[in-house]
């Protein structure tokens, strides 16, 4: 039975992989803040499912929970990271931008590092990290957001080169890249389009796990926004 670890899977996104792997077979083992409701999935989600509080803004203390929830479940061969904060911030308002480095660079990396370190050793896995269409260019609305989630994409990527130069064949990245999703991070937002039911993001996400993807964007349409984003003269984003 292949075993997978979701951190950030009391809400969203994470929530929504969870039911998904339960269904597909997959032990489970789980990670967020939320104790109450960590308990709860392990008592409706189907088969083997054991959890741990883990806050990814304490990166030290969060990569030894990692580690015994590793050993919670018997091992790893999925490791998923989910979690992340961001709010718009125009008025640069120091804490959110402090925040939101500590959970998006901080506590991703602290995961990642973890999660790669333990697959190297074991000689196969796979780290999925959630990066965001967002990172593609830097954002007048939530300027630490976008910036912390061009650090994940490129940090998945560095992981992907370093696994190739260290003969890893077995060891595979992907990087998810969504664009707006039903979360409770995107609830009340203006100006949002293309919005994806989050059941839908995660059966696309999932597939995107099971094909081994390098990188995925979901829903698969907002590949097309990714090349126009990508592609955007400076001076004609500066105007948006």
């Amino acid at each position: 039975m292949a075993k997978a670890i979701i951190i950030g899977a009391t809400s969203g996104i994470g929530l929504a992989l969870a039911r998904v792997l339960a269904r597909e077979g997959y032990a489970l083992g789980l990670a967020g803040r939320r104790d109450e409701v960590l308990a709860e999935l392990q008592r409706t989600l189907p088969g083997a499912v054991v959890s741990r509080a883990i806050d990814i803004s304490q990166p030290e203390e969060a990569a030894r929970r990692l580690e015994l929830l590793i050993g919670d479940l018997g091992g790893l061969d999925l490791l998923i990271i989910c979690s992340g904060i961001g709010e718009h911030n125009q008025e640069l308002a120091w804490e959110p931008e402090r925040d939101t480095i500590a959970v998006n660079v901080a506590g991703f990396t602290a995961m990642a590092t973890a999660g790669y370190r333990y697959f190297r050793q074991q000689g196969h896995g796979h780290l999925v990290g959630i990066s965001s269409v967002g990172g593609l260019r830097g954002s007048r609305w939530a300027l630490a957001y976008a910036a912390s989630k061009a650090f994940v994409i490129n940090y998945l990527e560095g992981l992907r080169i370093l696994a190739h130069h260290q003969q890893l064949p077995r060891l595979y990245i992907t990087d998810i890249r969504p664009g707006f999703v039903e979360t409770p991070m995107t609830a009340g937002q203006q100006g949002m389009f293309w919005v994806a039911p989050v059941d839908k993001a995660a059966a696309q996400i999932y597939a995107a796990i099971r094909n081994k993807a390098r990188s995925a964007y979901i829903t698969r349409r907002w590949a097309f926004m990714a090349w126009v984003v990508r592609h955007l003269p400076a001076r004609v984003l500066e105007r948006m």
